[in-house]
């Protein structure tokens, strides 16, 4: 028998491509059960498994009149696990005809030989236009606001567009989507074997 242990991790990176704010930089949490799910899908060449689109949402937190906030935990747990509040998604695997803009919004794989790890890098641009009824500017006291996101994630294809599967969540500050800025989302997902060492 072969023992292969692995380690998937998670980063996010938010930030304005233009001015290079970053609004978030941050590990985001991982569902195992649903990426085991994606991975055997993927090995077993099953057209299912594959990352999909990015999820954003606006219920991972409160924000209370003193400017506390408070944050919920990620869901990683159930086959079913979704947002607590899902608001807007975007296709991101470039070889979907759903994805309008797949130079902007597209998943790259990054090995350096020699190493344990590879790293699928998913990008997503928020253009100045979307999503559709966004406010004008990034001023709202409104920390409930469809487009205020504080929470988002991967998900995978399971057969149809609204059985996809969430494979990483994660929670943050709220940041605002608005008319007058860009936001782009560069979203590492790290798969490691711990040894190379097997086991008869």
């Amino acid at each position: 028998m072969i023992y292969l242990p692995m380690q998937i991790e998670g980063f996010i990176k938010i930030h304005d491509p233009i001015t290079g704010e970053v609004f978030v930089d941050k590990k985001n949490a991982i569902h195992y059960e649903n990426m085991s799910v994606a991975l055997a899908q993927t090995l077993a060449d099953s057209s299912t498994g594959y990352i999909y689109s990015m999820a954003f949402g606006n219920g991972g937190s409160t924000v209370d009149p003193t400017g506390i906030i408070t944050y919920l935990p990620p869901n990683t747990t159930g086959i079913n696990a979704g947002l607590y509040n899902e608001t807007y998604a975007k296709v991101v695997n470039q070889n979907l005809a759903a994805n309008l803009d797949p130079t902007r919004n597209n998943l790259s794989v990054l090995h350096t030989p020699g190493t344990v790890y590879s790293d699928i890098l998913v990008t997503c641009l928020l253009d100045y236009g979307e999503p559709a009824g966004q406010q004008a500017f990034d001023n709202s006291t409104n920390f409930n606001g469809e487009y205020v996101f504080d929470e988002l994630g991967l998900k995978v294809w399971n057969g149809a567009a609204d059985n996809l599967r969430l494979i990483t969540h994660v929670i943050f500050h709220p940041v605002q989507k608005s008319l007058n800025r860009q936001i782009q989302i560069d979203y590492t997902v790290r798969i490691q074997t711990l040894t190379n060492l097997s086991a008869a």
